[in-house]
């Protein structure tokens, strides 16, 4: 269960560590069917070419287990709402970093869409239409080198006022992003690092990237969003810490 002083991080920071979320051996069965679907052998670095190869979602028993622990249930129900999001059907996307001097080309600051607009451009509301989390599951121990996500603590309350007057269509993904980066200029950066098994909930507004991989291991991490039931509730005698950040960076204004 997360604690009081957890959820008060969360809020402020845009972001919480459950650490051992799920077990190190679901961590090493789902790493070794992503080792087979890179085309790369784990043993033989002549083989790793690429400074990013990216894996669509998976469905097999270690990434639905690994979403589904008891820890990870508890902490959705704490900071989204209990009966307010889906569980996890699987993981991905798994954008696999490689020890590389070539630059990964996927490396700026941004904070993800939730949902399609009319013309299938990526959109973002106030009401988080589509987004309850953001999540990063590490299925391999990532350091400091070892191209961990960069997270600009704080970040998720920059958003709010920059959708404040547009409306349930939001604004799209794109132009939103740009916003949302200059107003978070000077922001203090975290590093999403720990042992595989861990995993970081984070606000659905909060702004990240990428980051060259300077180790040697590769690093293995999923990053799926837990979907919602319904849309967060500004009005709520009692929000949870998910709408409580945003009602707060609205009255900051």
């Amino acid at each position: 269960m997360l604690t009081e002083r957890e959820i008060a991080s969360f809020v402020a920071d845009g972001f919480v560590a459950v650490r051992g979320a799920f077990p190190r051996a679901l961590a090493d069965r789902g790493r070794a069917e992503l080792w087979a679907d890179t085309g790369c052998d784990p043993d033989d670095p002549a083989t790793w070419t690429r400074p990013v190869v990216r894996l669509g979602g998976y469905h097999s028993a270690p990434f639905v287990e690994a979403a589904n622990t008891p820890a990870l249930h508890a902490a959705y129900d704490r900071l989204v709402g209990a009966g307010r999001w889906r569980a996890p059907l699987g993981l991905g996307t798994f954008p696999v970093r490689f020890p590389s001097d070539e630059p990964p080309g996927d490396d700026g600051w941004h904070l993800d869409a939730s949902f399609g607009g009319a013309r299938g451009e990526g959109r973002v509301n106030l009401r988080s239409r589509g987004r309850a989390l953001l999540m990063l599951f590490l299925f391999s121990d990532v350091g400091p080198d070892d191209a961990p996500t960069r997270i600009r603590v704080g970040s998720h309350r920059d958003v709010p006022p920059l959708l404040a007057e547009a409306g349930d269509e939001g604004r799209e993904w794109f132009e939103l992003c740009g916003a949302a980066v200059a107003a978070g200029e000077g922001r203090p950066e975290a590093l999403a690092t720990g042992e595989a098994g861990d995993v970081f909930l984070c606000h659905p507004f909060l702004v990240h990237a990428a980051q060259p991989h300077r180790g040697t291991t590769p690093r293995f991490l999923a990053q799926p969003p837990l979907l919602p039931v319904g849309e967060l509730d500004l009005e709520a005698a009692e929000p949870t810490p998910v709408e409580r950040a945003v009602v707060e960076a609205l009255a900051e204004g």
